[in-house]
């Protein structure tokens, strides 16, 4: 396969091809962090990149944090896992989301669901998407927490836990947080 054109040159070589012959999927994770509320960002600038086609899966936590009306992809969530599935042969929204995607990432990844991932725990349509991944393809995952439960001891056990599965940590940035306090 070629590589895509130089803007998504950060896009691990080999697993897409030019936007004439194939778009790049990618799979936005989303969660219950306050950093959701940089979802619409997010998208925006995945969007600008050649060749890609984003969609995102949603926790019902974070639909506090950004308003669906300007995210301009599809956006899944719990309830159309469960509107899709009506008998055997019907396709399962999890797998399916799986298949598409050649690259996932989580961002912002709370501390509840990296605990879930971390425990194998899949409750919701995200967590049973990660829970089912391809361990060939890249799944991203960004950290977004308070910095009191960041620098709690069972955090890095869970973050050291998601990199033994082979995903890869976009590590926190120190920075003023919502609730004043200053850190990770």
């Amino acid at each position: 396969m070629e590589p895509l054109s130089a803007p998504a040159a950060r896009i691990p070589a080999g697993s897409g091809s030019s936007a004439a012959q194939k778009q790049f999927h990618v799979l936005v994770g989303v969660t219950g962090s306050v950093a959701a509320l940089k979802l619409p960002l997010l998208v925006a600038e995945l969007l600008k990149i050649p060749g890609l086609e984003v969609k995102v899966v949603t926790t019902e936590r974070a639909k506090h944090f950004y308003n669906a009306q300007e995210i301009p992809v599809t956006l899944y969530g719990d309830e159309e896992e469960w509107q899709l599935w009506k008998g055997r042969s019907d396709p399962v929204l999890h797998i399916e989301l799986r298949r598409w995607a050649d690259l996932m990432v989580v961002a912002p990844l709370d501390a509840n669901t990296l605990a879930k991932v971390a425990n194998g725990i899949c409750d919701n349509l995200l967590t049973c998407v990660i829970r089912a991944w391809d361990l060939s393809k890249p799944l991203l995952f960004c950290p977004a927490m308070n910095t009191a439960m960041w620098e709690h001891p069972i955090t890095a056990r869970q973050v050291e836990q998601l990199k033994a599965f082979g995903y890869t940590e976009i590590p926190c940035v120190v920075k003023k947080l919502v609730c004043g306090d200053e850190g990770q």
